[in-house]
């Protein structure tokens, strides 16, 4: 009979495929609504019509991005990196399935109703309605389950670094989502506090320690050594939890909501450097002594491009959270700038490096060096371009408020730099089809007829 290692038993391989498959395709549709929006910015009257209007699209960009995209793409690689860490195949892969249809069916639900303008208002990344984000609750549990029962039946003695990261997401997701859509907390000042809390930790809590989690494992994997410290790893993952939870309010400085409030959230936001550069410390020290690999290797650069994010985006988060800086740069383009540097530059970039680096490991197959190079330099340039001409444009629009200056005199000054956004967003989708075109190669091989021997790879 033939052994396959844990995670890349049949059944498994093709869940993870199928989820990285069905995240690329909410990948293309989200950001086509994103360059739509950005268009409209300089082209207003592309496209009149109402479900095409700036209110409507842009909701549906954020809520795909996020919950479509990343979410399942990281869902698909978080399955395999629980089941290779605990050395055991996934547990009952068919309810992780089940949560991969409520996902789809839950992002499906969220274009059409977003586009009807059918929401919670303006309320950022909650504009969905709850029956439906109950839908989305129902697929995460079924997640969970298949994760927590991998990591709990284990065959390792210790749980790996990975799986604290992966299985601490889950909770707090479950935690985050229950409390933004509270009934009792959706109006006044409350509901500011509340806002702040969801939207920040929605990436802090969810997004992050997802991406951790999985580059603890695929990193190491990757370079052929071991992780420089799991005390490291350790350090990170407890001081986010004391930190990160405490911050969301930096979003709302000057705002009515206690001044305390918005001071702890400043001290909290300094406090985050410690598991911020932990981290990228601890991965940029296990790459070292292996450049020569690095340069060889465009899965391990687009992991260390997303890495070095990471530690960009979280620290310009900090700077802007101080008052001095708040003045200037926030409710400006420049938040849109540091969320795509955060979304983008870290979150997609890791997880392509994952991607490119894992599949091709369980599918038996995967893309020539050219079309990855073709695909990271077109996303590097292209989301470059995007976030240092928005964030120009949000410094010029910040000083143009605080000179006193009319309002119009603030877009006009902006207005030539969302031109730049516009062509920077049109590489990017473009580089967003090659990864699909990219994708299809590392379909999975045909099923082969069972042999004797023992397999062994990553």
């Amino acid at each position: 009979m033939t052994t396959l290692p844990a995670g890349h038993e049949s059944e498994t391989k093709r869940l993870i495929y199928s989820y990285i498959v069905s995240a690329t395709l909410w990948l293309l549709v989200g950001t086509a609504y994103g360059l739509l929006a950005a268009i409209k910015l300089y082209w207003p009257e592309a496209l009149e019509y109402s479900i095409f209007s700036f209110g409507r699209i842009r909701p549906v960009h954020t809520n795909v991005v996020m919950f479509g995209w990343c979410s399942m793409a990281l869902m698909g690689l978080a399955l395999f990196v629980v089941s290779r860490t605990s050395k055991i195949a996934l547990y009952r892969p068919i309810i992780a399935r089940i949560g991969m249809y409520a996902w789809n069916a839950t992002m499906v639900l969220t274009v059409i109703t977003l586009s009807l303008g059918i929401s919670r208002g303006s309320q950022e990344y909650r504009e969905v309605l709850c029956p439906i984000m109950l839908l989305y609750a129902v697929g995460l549990g079924c997640n969970f389950y298949s994760a927590y029962n991998t990591v709990a039946q284990r065959k390792s003695a210790e749980v790996y670094v990975s799986n604290w990261y992966i299985l601490a997401a889950f909770c707090w997701l479950a935690i985050i989502v229950a409390i933004a859509y509270l009934p009792f907390y959706q109006s006044g000042i409350g509901n500011i506090v509340i806002q702040g809390y969801y939207m920040h930790n929605a990436v802090g809590m969810w997004f992050t320690p997802m991406v951790i989690g999985i580059t603890y494992y695929a990193l190491p994997r990757m370079l052929g050594k071991p992780i420089y410290s799991y005390a490291l790893g350790a350090l990170g993952f407890w001081t986010a939890i004391l930190f990160y939870t405490l911050i969301g309010a930096h979003h709302f400085i000057f705002s009515p909501i206690a001044w305390w409030v918005q001071t702890t959230a400043i001290l909290f936001s300094v406090g985050m450097m410690v598991p911020v550069w932990s981290g990228f410390g601890n991965f940029f020290l296990t790459a070292r002594g292996s450049w020569h690999h690095v340069r060889r290797s465009y899965p391990l650069i687009f992991l260390l491009v997303g890495i070095w994010g990471y530690a960009l985006a979280s620290s310009q988060g900090t700077i802007e959270a101080f008052r001095s800086a708040n003045i200037y740069w926030h409710f400006t383009n420049f938040t849109v700038g540091h969320s795509h540097l955060a979304m983008y530059g870290f979150v997609t970039f890791c997880i392509w490096g994952a991607i490119y680096g894992l599949v091709p490991r369980i599918t038996g197959r995967g893309p020539s060096h050219g079309a990855m190079a073709a695909h990271f330099w077109l996303a590097f340039l292209g989301g470059s371009l995007y976030v240092i001409a928005i964030s120009i444009a949000g410094i010029l629009q910040g000083m143009s408020w605080v000179a006193g200056e009319s309002f119009i005199a603030s877009v006009e000054a902006a207005a030539p730099l969302w031109l730049w956004r516009a062509i920077g967003g049109f590489m990017m989708v473009g580089s967003h089809i090659l990864f699909a075109v990219n994708l299809f190669s590392m379909r999975p091989l045909p099923e082969q007829a069972p042999s004797t021997s023992t397999v062994a790879v990553g």
